[in-house]
């Protein structure tokens, strides 16, 4: 039991976050802050948050965790706002899809107190944001990616660890540098590669006529091209080394299918079809070695 969380961003992971610890009767209190006024007063409003604090500093006050859920761009200055206020004995985390510039940016701010934070990635979400769609369900079943450093406490490490399982999530850990290469490829390439098909088809003269014909394997395919643009302009950007990384070999594997394709190599064509095939037909979500 916690009996203070200072929630720092209260839109969607931030919200679902409070609304689940509340439910599990994990934390008595939680003082919220948002850059909007109107999301925290939303918060409120919804009961989220219990308390309304006018700062990120001030929302750490007398808190014994706090989740920093703000876009990865944000957090270098959020944890410069709170740093005065953060002592050893407070848990922090985060939620970024990002790691290793948010690990950096801790190292940098939080300096002696960087051994409280926990550097998390919570593999869930929606593609509607806000608190609005704040849903203690969130993160049930889903899996939890724990990117301690040399630093870490292990006692922050394992209260982090006992807190996300107990709202039902699936925890790993791996180094930053493992979490940022494996979501460039599996979360970060196919968001870009869904937003850049979307855009190609919409650029064509009669892409409007083509999308309107477009049927369920389409609207599968590109559900992740809804996600709010700021969020993941920020992700792209913070993990643009191994993006472009991935990038590069998607670039060269669809050119080899191209070239297939051209040559009318059907026998060539169908084999890398039934690759993909076999291995999409036996992938399980959450299945994968734990990296260090």
């Amino acid at each position: 039991m916690f009996e203070q969380l200072g929630l720092i961003g209260c839109g969607l992971m931030g919200g679902s976050f409070a609304l689940a610890l509340k439910r599990a009767g994990l934390v008595k209190r939680v003082v919220g802050y948002s850059k909007s006024p109107t999301t925290t007063a939303r918060a409120l409003s919804m009961g989220v948050i219990d308390v309304e604090a006018p700062s990120a500093l001030l929302a750490v006050s007398g808190a014994d965790v706090v989740l920093v859920a703000v876009p990865v761009a944000a957090t270098e200055a959020t944890f410069k706002a709170i740093r005065h206020l953060v002592t050893p004995q407070t848990l922090v985390m985060d939620v970024g899809s990002t790691k290793r510039d948010v690990v950096d940016a801790a190292r940098r701010l939080l300096r002696d107190n960087v051994g409280c934070f926990v550097p998390c990635h919570p593999v869930a979400g929606k593609e509607l944001s806000g608190v609005e769609n704040a849903d203690p369900d969130l993160y049930d079943g889903r899996q939890l990616i724990i990117t301690p450093i040399e630093r870490t406490d292990p006692r922050h490490l394992a209260r982090a660890e006992a807190l996300w399982q107990a709202l039902g999530c699936h925890v790993e850990q791996m180094s930053p540098e493992a979490h940022d290469a494996a979501f460039a490829a599996v979360s970060h390439l196919p968001h870009m590669v869904a937003f850049a098909l979307v855009n190609a088809i919409a650029a064509q003269p009669r892409g409007q006529d083509f999308l309107g014909l477009a049927g369920p394997g389409f609207r599968d395919f590109t559900r992740i091209a809804a996600s709010e643009p700021k969020m993941w302009r920020d992700i792209l950007l913070a993990n643009r080394e191994e993006l472009l990384t991935q990038s590069r070999l998607f670039r060269e594997a669809l050119q080899a299918l191209e070239r297939m394709v051209e040559g009318g190599n059907a026998e060539a064509l169908e084999a890398a079809i039934g690759q993909a095939s076999h291995l999409r037909a036996h992938w399980r979500m959450g299945t994968h070695r734990k990296s260090s």
